[in-house]
């Protein structure tokens, strides 16, 4: 009876592994099909899923790129991240239940996801970051109760933020910056005690940031930033323990910075700039002992710097700029003993800088530029041997340049133009190996030009213009093999130019305007190909204007007036290849006007105060009566010429505008949906402000076009009406896509752009080179991440600047390397 029984669970047991065998067996080949099927609707332009294949020699599907199995066999994890994947997801994807590992990012997706992931309940890791993915975020991940990351970060959804992830209690990484989610942050998030990173920056995320969050007792990143909040910072935030990273910067917040945040024990990085908030700058920030970033620049707060900021002994970073700060410095600032970036530009502050400054910390970048600073620059600012950018300017510096800083190597930029400093240039400039600018105009400088500059290797930009600098330039000062400006007018220059341009490969602009230079100029400046701006008027010039000077290649602006120089105008000049103007005024020179090119239709005050100077658009030069006929006939021809160039510029421009308005929201549709950026190109010539007309007209539609718009009133005055109201939102043309945020946001962008391009004085508009800049520029927030990049372009926060960017939440945030791409 015994043996029988025992047989029988022998039976049994056997029976069962054969039957699960079997199970597994069956399940294996439906996910082998569901696989392939999935794969059917990728396209694999690398051939990265080569060995996906169907036969009787394909490998197991288990050992396919991307495919992982788990010991029963099953598909348990799918990692198709950065094959250069595109076309479709399909729903054969919820065919492998047993997924736990779902990783689809850096790839080129660009359909909509599965409505549902609901039966992939077993899934912990959901990554389809990086991609273009649109349409709604996919339902049902709140029921995987064991899903730890949600990363999809960097794509285009839209709709509402996923509510249903609240049920998924063990997340502890949500990531969803970069796309274009709207709605509210929900609240039921709070139940997600375990997550310790919240991304939801670079959205269309409104309303206000939830007090509850300040129950995600885990959490250690908040970055929600770059989204069109309201309302105020929630004091509750200060009561998550574990917070080490808060970003809430370019989020439209109001109100007063919570003085709660300076119980946050764990908190390296708060970023709170670009916003709207008031009042003073709370003194319990200087409790958080571990702060080592604070941004809370381009906001409306006001009072002093509180003295507690220098008690954070690990900050690296403060950047208080473009607020209404006033006050004076505090003095122990100067000893903060990790302080890499100082950056308090555009603000009312008072009184002398910390004489410590710089003495003891490893000063990196400091930006104080435009305020009311007096007394004098820190003898140690450079003591560090760190210090990169000094930007000083638009203050009440006095005493002189220190000589520190021409033995500061690390130094690639100081700007201290428009101060009162007085003294002698310090010798060394030219031997610093990365100094790229070095400005120092209007001031009380004197003394000479240092001739060590012509030895440098690295200078592109030197303005030393408006004040009482005197004797002659360096001979070799123009040879500088990177050096594309020099700015020196408005001194005491003397002696002549250095007849050694032979080298200038790089130099586009020289003004030595209102100096004492005498003798010729030199035939050699003709050498430097790439020159767009030649000023030297008001010297004592003498000699004749050399002819190689008419033919170069770039140059588009001339001014010779105010000299001495003689001979006639080189014949050539009427058909110089860029050159637009020309000023040879109060000069000695002789002889008939060529009638040619630019000359053709110069302003004659460009030409005044020459008595010897006759014909073209002059007094007819003596002679015979023949002579002075054909001139006149010249003159008249050349003014039907100009009048019918002027007729069929203003027809261009009609025709223009015409083509425009009729392709205009096809070509809208296409700009919007990413098939093709800014491609309207127009000459150099074209009318400026024709053009920014035809942007208004497509932007503000048939309305603009058709409407009256009031007495005396065009399109020009009526939008510029509707901004000042504040009101041009509400008439932005629905059919080109007026309705959706983002493209509403980029069609403001782009008016904007046109009301420049429409100024009332021609001075004031944009060339079209700016014109076609602005408008690749135009972008909105879309794919915007939290920047972190805590400093700008010599005083502006990067996060006005540089390009919008989902930024890895991995990656620094803080770079003072000065070859920023923004520096």
């Amino acid at each position: 009876m015994e043996a029988r029984v025992t047989a029988l669970v022998l039976l049994v047991t056997v029976s069962s592994i054969l039957y699960t065998g079997a199970g597994a067996a069956a399940a294996g080949g439906d996910e082998r099909a569901a696989l392939l099927a999935l794969m059917a609707g990728f396209v694999d332009s690398l051939g990265a899923l080569a060995d996906w294949t169907d036969g009787a020699k394909a490998s197991p599907h288990c050992r396919w790129t991307g495919v992982r199995c788990n010991a029963a066999g099953l598909v348990d994890a799918l990692d198709l991240s950065g094959k250069n994947l595109s076309g479709k997801v399909t729903d054969d994807v919820l065919r492998l239940p047993s997924l736990t590992v779902l990783n689809l990012s850096s790839n080129a997706f660009a359909t909509t996801l599965p409505k549902s992931l609901a039966p992939l309940s077993n899934l912990q890791v959901f990554d389809v970051s990086q991609n273009s993915f649109e349409g709604a975020f996919p339902a049902g991940l709140g029921s995987c109760a064991d899903l730890a990351t949600v990363n999809a970060s960097g794509n285009n959804f839209v709709g509402a933020l996923p509510a249903d992830l609240a049920n998924a209690t063990s997340l502890e990484t949500v990531d969803l910056r970069g796309s274009f989610f709207g709605g509210d942050i929900p609240a039921a998030y709070r139940s997600l005690t375990k997550l310790k990173f919240l991304g939801l920056s670079g959205n269309n995320i409104t309303g206000k940031i939830p007090a509850e969050l300040g129950e995600l007792e885990s959490l250690e990143s908040l970055i929600i930033g770059y989204n069109v909040l309201e309302g105020s910072v929630p004091p509750e935030l200060g009561s998550l323990a574990n917070l080490q990273y808060l970003d809430l910067a370019v989020g439209h917040l109001d109100g007063p910075i919570p003085a709660e945040l300076g119980k946050l024990p764990a908190l390296t990085a708060l970023y709170l700039y670009q916003n709207n908030l008031e009042g003073k700058i709370p003194p319990e920030l200087g409790n958080i002992s571990t702060l080592v970033f604070l941004d809370l620049s381009d906001n409306s707060l006001t009072g002093p710097i509180p003295d507690e900021v220098a008690q954070l002994s690990h900050l690296r970073l403060l950047n208080l700029m473009c607020n209404h700060l006033d006050g004076t410095v505090p003095a122990t600032i100067g000893a903060m003993p990790s302080l890499e970036v100082l950056e308090l530009w555009n603000n009312s502050l008072t009184g002398q800088l910390p004489a410590s400054l710089g003495r003891s910390s490893p000063l990196q970048w400091v930006d104080v530029s435009s305020n009311s600073f007096t007394g004098p620059v820190p003898a140690g600012i450079c003591n560090g041997k760190a210090l990169a950018k000094l930007i000083m300017f638009n203050n009440g510096f006095t005493g002189g340049v220190p000589a520190g800083l021409a033995s500061c190597e690390s130094l690639v930029r100081v700007r201290m133009q428009s101060n009162r400093l007085t003294g002698t240039i310090p010798i060394g400039f030219g031997k610093l190996p990365s100094l790229q600018r070095l400005e120092l105009a209007v001031n009380d400088l004197s003394g000479e030009i240092p001739g060590d500059l012509a030895s440098s290797t690295s200078l592109s930009f030197i303005d030393l213009s408006h004040n009482h600098l005197q004797y002659s330039l360096p001979s070799s000062l123009f040879t500088i093999p990177t050096l594309q400006s020099f700015l020196a007018s408005d001194n005491i220059i003397s002696g002549e130019l250095p007849d050694q341009f032979q080298d200038c490969p790089a130099l586009a602009l020289l003004d030595l305007s209102n100096n004492r230079l005498a003798g010729a100029i030199p035939s050699s400046l003709a050498s430097c190909q790439r020159l767009v701006k030649l000023n030297l008027r008001y010297n004592r010039l003498t000699g004749e204007i050399p002819k190689a000077l008419s033919m170069m290649p770039a140059m588009a602006i001339l001014d010779l007036s105010s000299n001495a120089l003689t001979g006639g105008i080189p014949e050539n000049f009427g058909s110089s290849p860029a050159l637009e103007t020309l000023n040879l005024s109060y000069n000695n020179l002789t002889g008939p006007v060529p009638g040619n090119g630019v000359l053709r239709s110069i302003n004659p005050d460009e030409l005044a105060g020459n008595a010897g100077l006759c014909g073209g658009v002059l007094p007819p030069c003596f002679g015979s009566r023949d002579t002075g006929v054909a001139s006149r006939a010249a003159r008249g021809s050349a003014r039907l010429r100009r009048v019918a160039v002027g007729w069929l510029a203003a027809m261009l421009a009609v025709v223009a505008a015409f083509t425009a308005l009729v392709g205009g929201r096809y070509a809208y549709r296409r700009w919007y949906a990413g098939e093709y950026g800014y491609t309207l190109k127009v000459d150099q010539k074209s009318d400026i402000y024709s053009y920014g007309v035809v942007l208004m007209e497509l932007i503000t539609g048939r309305r603009a076009v058709e409407a009256e718009f009031g007495e005396g009133q065009d399109i020009v005055g009526w939008v510029r009406d509707k901004i000042r109201s504040n009101t041009v939102e509400e008439h932005l043309d629905p059919h080109v896509g007026g309705r959706c945020a983002h493209v509403r946001e980029e069609m403001l962008l782009v008016l904007r752009i046109a009301v420049l391009c429409t100024a009332r004085a021609p001075r004031d508009r944009p060339s079209m080179r700016d014109v076609i800049t602005m408008l690749g520029e135009a972008k909105p927030r879309r794919k915007s991440g939290s920047s972190g990049a805590a400093s700008g372009k010599d005083g502006a926060s990067a996060a006005a600047v540089a390009p919008a960017v989902v930024v890895d939440k991995d990656r620094p945030v803080f770079s003072t390397t000065p070859d920023s791409d923004y520096a």
